[in-house]
Formats: structure tokens, sequence, C-alpha cells
């Protein structure tokens, strides 16, 4: 059944709009090379705000929604299945990889709780790890059910969803937003593939899940976040999957406005000028405020994060959400790799250049670096290196050499199976 309207509002479209129009288009050449010395200084460039682009944002919304179109759609889940039941590599790897871990043992068991208390470094963790591989574990199981077309694995997917629907009520403290985020982003992910591939959801369960996900999730995460530039991004990534799955044009749309000027001031290009872009509001306006969020780093390049210097682990968190909600917009029919996809393949060859092993240049992060990406590049590499043509030998190197690409445990999951020379996104 298709879900009711929700009341969310498209929520400061116009004082969002800034920068959205200036973003780069992806160029023909592959990446550039990491400088060995710091780049000259680029000229100033101060951020036009563009109040036409809210307008746009609100007209290039989907006039329906497809389905399952969150993270994966239906030719690309007939990909792997085919690529799974051929014995074919890296696909079969893969996908023996994922039901060997726990996440899709039959006997896997929810924790659901009324409350899920996290603080910072998910100190206190109150239900905050149970509800991340709750919600894996029922992808898990989605993908399985998929694949295998074993009604053991859909049954075990709804019990896992239907475990949480009538329990979860509220997140709290101060990691709150971030959890709510993390876990709803893998929550639509499982609900639209069962939902949509005839594995037996009840109405009425389906009901209660899109009210779980309207009243408890939704709000925490639509209005986005101040916080570092990887809180946001995962926010966003949960409100348009929320979005799809409820049907909700509106949620969708402040969403998806939220998140085109969340990114350039996540991922730096030397158009940008002087001085990283920075969002309005966020009560950093001066170079001096810019650059001390960006972690004392002023020597800019091509693909530079606003965590770069804080460590490659938050920053995959963030490059990870920008490729899944790019993903899925594309799955809907609203591609927005022109808008974003240059940064994204800047800043994917910048991070592996070094998360392989390349020395550090005295310029960057005062020549020290905390490794950590992540299972966070087969995604941006298939849709474009595989999809789209750029060379991305150190992006391409680092993929490959990590298959099959597994979970973090948090918010992401069997990539390589997923996604890994998926030539397929719409109907």
């Amino acid at each position: 059944m298709r879900a009711r309207s929700s009341k969310a509002p498209v929520r400061a479209l116009v004082t969002l709009a800034v920068a959205v129009g200036l973003v780069l288009p992806a160029a023909a050449a592959g990446a550039a090379p990491v400088p060995d010395v710091a780049p000259a200084v680029v000229p100033a460039v101060v951020p036009a705000v563009v109040p036409a682009a809210a307008e746009q944002a609100a007209a290039d919304v989907p006039t329906t929604f497809t389905h399952p179109g969150v993270h994966v759609s239906a030719p690309q889940l007939d990909f792997i299945r085919g690529r799974v039941q051929a014995g074919a590599q890296p696909w079969r790897g893969a996908y023996d990889s994922m039901m060997g871990s726990r996440y899709a043992s039959l006997s896997y068991t929810p924790h659901p709780r009324a409350v899920v208390e996290c603080g910072s470094y998910s100190n206190p963790n109150n239900g905050c790890t149970d509800e991340r591989e709750d919600a894996i574990a029922a992808y898990t199981h989605a993908l399985a059910w998929s694949v295998t077309r074993d009604t053991r694995y859909a049954n075990k997917a709804i019990s896992i969803m239907n475990a949480w629907s009538p329990v979860i009520r509220d997140h709290t403290n101060s990691n709150a937003p971030l959890q709510t985020a993390w876990a709803g982003s893998v929550w639509p992910r499982a609900a639209e593939i069962i939902r949509y591939t005839g594995a037996g959801w009840a109405a009425a369960d389906v009901d209660r899940f899109e009210t779980m996900l309207r009243n408890v999730y939704l709000p925490e995460v639509i209005n986005g976040s101040n916080s570092n530039g990887n809180w946001e991004l995962s926010m966003m990534e949960a409100a348009v999957g929320i979005s799809i799955f409820l049907d909700d044009r509106n949620a969708y749309a402040s969403a998806r406005q939220r998140f085109l000027v969340r990114v350039p001031a996540f991922i730096y290009l030397t158009s940008d000028g002087s001085v990283p872009r920075t969002v309005p509001g966020s009560g950093r306006d001066t170079p001096d405020q810019i650059f001390s969020y960006w972690h004392n780093q002023r020597t800019l390049v091509n693909g530079l994060s606003q965590e770069t210097c804080r460590d490659f682990t938050h920053t995959g968190y963030g490059l990870s959400a920008i490729s899944h909600v790019a993903e899925t917009a594309a799955i809907q029919g609203d591609d927005l790799y022109p808008q974003v996809g240059e940064r994204l393949r800047h800043a994917l060859g910048f991070h592996s250049t070094y998360q392989r092993g390349t020395a550090v240049p005295s310029w960057l992060c005062g020549g020290s670096v905390h490794l950590g990406l992540g299972p966070i590049t087969e995604v941006g590499f298939n849709a474009l290196h595989n999809r789209q043509g750029f060379a991305m030998s150190n992006t391409q190197a680092l993929t490959e050499s990590s298959r099959p690409a597994g979970t973090n445990n948090l918010f992401v999951a069997w990539e390589t199976l997923t996604h890994a020379d998926n030539p397929n996104v719409l109907p």
C-alpha cells in the first residue's frame, strides 16, 4: 500500500540555497594527482547565494518514487542475484562473506528498546549498538531473501523490523541525531526490499513501521545539524531514504536541498577560492571561523574534506553518505551526480592515496593523518568510474584491494555485493 502523505515541511529552502548552482560539472579527465608540495594560493572567491536554487530543488523532486528505491534498485538486485547464482566474482565471495557474518544468522535475535540513549562516543550506550546492528541484520536478511528467495530470510527481516516498530519512542543524549541517522539510513533499505519484492510483509505491520519512521526518526534528522559535516550528511541520507519509503515529497525536497548545500561545505574544490564554502546559519562566516572548523588546515587542494585533519574515519562517514544519497537519488531519476560527483571523485581519490600508504606531505595536517577510511568506496567508484567513465586509479586500487567490503557496524554494509561493477540503476 502507498504511504500516507507526511506533513513535514520543506524548510528554509531559500536560506539554504548557497552555491548549489556553482558546483562544477564532472570533468572528462581523471582525478588530478595529489601534489607533493604546497600548492599555490588560489584567488579569493566569495560564495554566492543562489535564491533560484531553492525553487529549482522543489521542482526537481520526483513526482512519484521508484520502489524498491533506497540504496539499491530492482535492476541492481536482479544483477546481484544473477552474479551470485552464477558463482561470479567478486559477488559470490562478497555474498559468502555476508552470509558468514552473525548478521545473517537465522537465529538472530533483535533487542528493541523504547528509548535509545547515546552519549558522545556511545557513552552511555543504552541500546545504541543494538539498534544499529538490528537494522543491519534486517538489511542483511533482506539481501539474502533477494538473492535466494528463501522465505526464512524474508521472515527474519520482517521479525526484526516488527520488533522495533511498536517499541521505539525516542533517541536521547548528545549523540541522538547521529544515532538516529545511522539506524535511520539502514531501516529503509531493508524495508524497501521486503515491502516491494513480494516478501509477505503484512499491511498493518508496514503501517506501523511507517509510523515509526515518520514520528521517531524523521523529526530527529530532517532539520540537519551544525556539528561536523559527517553528522548532517548521514542525517540527510536517513531523511532521503525515509522520505522515499513514506512517499513524502516535501521531506525529500527539504533533505535534498540541505544535502546540496552541505556537500560543498564538506569537500573542497579549488574553484571555491581561498576559503572553503560554509553553511548559512552555521555561525561560521569569517575565514578564521571556517578554517578552525576545518581543523586549521589552510593549504587547500581538490578533494580535501572538512574532517580530513580530524581523521579519515569520520571523513569516510561523510563520503559514504554522499555516495549513498547520490545513488538513491539516481534510482529516483533525480541525478545529483552533476552537482556532487566532481567533489566526491576528488575526495575519494585524495583520501585513497594516503590510505594506501603514500607519504603525507608536511603541508597536510601537519604531516600526519589518522587513517581508517573504512569500506566506503564501492558506491562512488562504481557510479563515477564504471558508469561515468572517469579514471580513478587510486580509488580503484584501494577498492579492489579491500574486497569484499564488509560492514562498519554503523550504517555501511556489503557494498561489494551490492555495487561492485553493477551497471544498473533505473528500472
